[in-house]
């Protein structure tokens, strides 16, 4: 499961809700095929030779993709083909045959109730995915498509199909100040990982508009996960980030990274990493001098697109152990070229990713703005 949100048009890819995975059509066509494959060994063999005694697993293979109602019909049609294909060889009333029957009914009634109790199951797997993309889609809302002067685009792509809870975070906040965006990664999976980004994401949007500029905001959400770390007794919580600030007078944009992965600019046909001086993860200001971090303010006007992915997006490996080249592959795709959209950038990630790997082992998130032109 994954969501995007864009600029312009949208591009918004979210599920209205989780569905049972359909069986695939191999197993749906497979009691035919072993209906079919009995008939023909009944004609090719001997008459001495039982055949219809196989037709006792057909309501088994059915249970794999039907339901209990189906599995009855195929258990029925079962004994029923026994007994024609008896009475043809003039075995009808025999006691074997008779057994066979019994047989039949007797896995026919298990198969009902295994494929009862499957369809049970997937009910509850799809009420506890629904549930899961309800906690991370209220904590991960959708990125409007303009967020005060900026234009955004966001997607989310947990490394585990079907299932929305993870590690990542990012968000966009129009503010006195200007536009302030946090993308980050929480140490650790699942709900611990999703409490922590709760706590965090919350400390941001609550900062954001009170803080009055990017180190102040980094010390609210340092305090948070502090605190955090003392409630789950957790002493090696932390969470990397990077945190923006948009001055749309100034066409300035500044950055505080916090052990993340470095954000990457798109401007005037060409590709580049904003780096800067680099500051300790969330949670680990002790390990250090309580220095406030760096910011570092760079240029950023119309036609630029600045994009902040985290670290499961460049540490995705192909089969041969290669890590996705993010500068590269935006450079080929975007350099030289006219200026993208925010959209437009995403999309292409979105795209491109599944092209380099397969199997993602990490979240991956991504959050690309671009100044809103002014009239």
């Amino acid at each position: 499961m994954r969501h995007t949100t864009s600029a312009g048009p949208r591009t918004v890819d979210m599920e209205d809700g989780f569905r049972p995975v359909a069986p695939p059509a191999w197993m749906r066509w497979l009691p035919f095929v072993y209906v079919a494959f009995v008939l023909l060994l009944e004609a090719t063999l001997q008459k001495e030779w039982a055949v219809s005694f196989f037709l006792i697993a057909l309501p088994a293979i059915a249970a794999y993709a039907f339901g209990p109602v189906v599995v009855a019909v195929f258990t029925v049609f079962s004994i029923l083909l026994e007994g024609s294909l008896a009475a043809i060889s003039h075995h009808l009333g025999e006691n074997h045959h008779v057994t066979a029957d019994i047989a039949t009914t007797v896995v026919g009634i298990l198969s009902a109730a295994l494929a009862a109790h499957r369809r049970r199951q997937e009910a509850h797997l799809v009420h506890a995915s629904s549930v899961a993309e309800a906690l991370m889609r209220a904590l991960l809302r959708p990125v409007p498509h303009q967020v005060g002067n900026v234009l955004a685009a966001s997607l989310y792509r947990p490394s585990e199909a079907g299932t929305m809870v993870g590690g990542d975070l990012f968000d966009v906040r129009a503010t006195p100040a200007g536009e302030r965006a946090v993308i980050g990664d929480v140490r650790g999976k699942g709900l611990p990982a999703v409490r922590t980004v709760a706590s965090l994401l919350g400390s941001f949007r609550e900062a954001a508009y009170e803080a009055e500029d990017l180190p102040a905001v980094a010390a609210r959400l340092e305090r948070g996960l502090v605190r955090e770390a003392e409630e789950i007794h957790d002493e090696e919580l932390f969470a990397t980030a990077v945190l923006i600030e948009y001055d749309s007078v100034a066409d300035r944009v500044t950055v505080t990274n916090h052990g993340h992965v470095e954000p990457v600019l798109i401007s005037c046909g060409e590709v580049h990493v904003l780096d800067g001086p680099p500051a300790l993860p969330l949670g680990l200001s002790d390990l250090a001098a309580a220095d406030r971090p760096a910011a570092r303010s760079h240029r950023f006007a119309r036609g630029d697109v600045l994009l902040l992915v985290t670290d499961g997006l460049v540490e995705a490996r192909d089969t041969g152990g290669d890590f996705y080249p993010l500068v590269e592959r935006l450079r080929h795709r975007f350099e030289g070229r006219p200026a993208p959209g925010p959209a437009d950038v995403v999309n292409f990630l979105n795209t491109d990713l599944p092209r380099h790997t397969r199997d993602l082992h990490d979240d991956v998130a991504m959050l690309a703005i671009a100044p809103h032109s002014r009239i």
